[in-house]
């Protein structure tokens, strides 16, 4: 079962206390369709305000609601064309809200933007599967991880856990964590690609598990990636979910990495290639 499958109930309901962090996390159609239509019916609520003084704007043209509309947008904006004015008490007192909500609005959007752009990602690409095969004689998980970015990621650290469902002495169903220790689980500079080993032998929590085993204790392998991005000098992670259903016995990875004598070629194109091994290491 992937994170992004649960739903949960009985949250105390609290729609306005995450914003910030919902408008900093969404994509950016979503954040700026939803600008979008904030702008929109902010100025067509100031534009009913208006309409409901008929005398409030001198130079309209005629047209109420679009009058009214434009001018709600040239005030939020502080643009002032000098064409509309507001022309009684009730209007100026609108200006006057409006202005002040316009320039808080810009102040919060411009930070908003800010934020979303400078925030630093990972642009690591894994495997779509997992692969189980012989490596040096033993039985060896594995799974490759790529820098699609030209920058390095230095002291990059991966941590991989094992998820299953497992019923204790009492009876009772949990989802039990265990460490998987690799080959190895760090690097100083992550720059290509990095192929992460780990050896199912001694007290591998995957010994003795096949593919059934794994598929009836819904098995799944939880990685967490983290380092330094050399370009923002802050640190970046990123996680990916595999189920037993991404796991692949009897595969392996194919090569993406080539060297004519004068250059490496990463072929990030095969990344998510496997082809079936010729050795077999004896279960254990």
């Amino acid at each position: 079962m992937r994170p992004e499958t649960v739903r949960r109930v009985g949250v105390r309901s609290q729609r306005f206390a995450d914003l910030y962090h919902f408008l900093l996390t969404t994509s950016w159609p979503r954040f700026f369709a939803l600008v979008t239509i904030a702008y929109l019916a902010v100025n067509a609520l100031f534009a009913g305000l208006y309409l409901l003084d008929r005398d409030a704007l001198d130079g309209a043209t005629g047209r109420p609601a679009l009058d009214a509309f434009f001018f709600s947008v040239q005030t939020m904006a502080t643009i002032g064309y000098g064409k509309m004015t507001p022309k009684t008490p009730f209007a100026n007192i609108l200006v006057t809200i409006e202005a002040l909500i316009g320039m808080l609005a810009m102040a919060m959007a411009t930070g908003l933007m800010f934020a979303k752009f400078s925030r630093p990602t990972a642009r690591v690409l894994f495997s779509d599967t997992c692969v189980i095969h012989a490596r040096d004689g033993v039985e060896t998980l594995v799974f490759r991880m790529v820098n699609e970015r030209t920058t390095q990621i230095v002291e990059a650290q991966v941590h991989v856990v094992l998820l299953t469902d497992e019923t204790t002495a009492e009876g009772e169903r949990i989802r039990r964590l265990r460490d998987l220790t690799l080959v190895r689980s760090n690097t100083p500079a992550f720059s290509l690609s990095w192929v992460v080993f780990h050896r199912i032998e001694g007290d591998s929590p995957m010994l003795g598990l096949d593919a059934a085993a794994l598929a009836a204790k819904n098995a799944a392998i939880l990685v967490s990636f983290m380092g330094l991005d050399e370009s923002f000098n802050a640190t970046v992670h990123v996680r990916k979910f595999y189920t037993f259903e991404e796991l692949r016995f009897g595969r392996r990875f194919v090569d993406i990495l080539k060297d004519d004598g004068e250059s490496r070629l990463l072929d990030l194109t095969k990344v998510h290639e496997t082809e079936p091994e010729t050795i077999t290491a004896p279960r254990a």
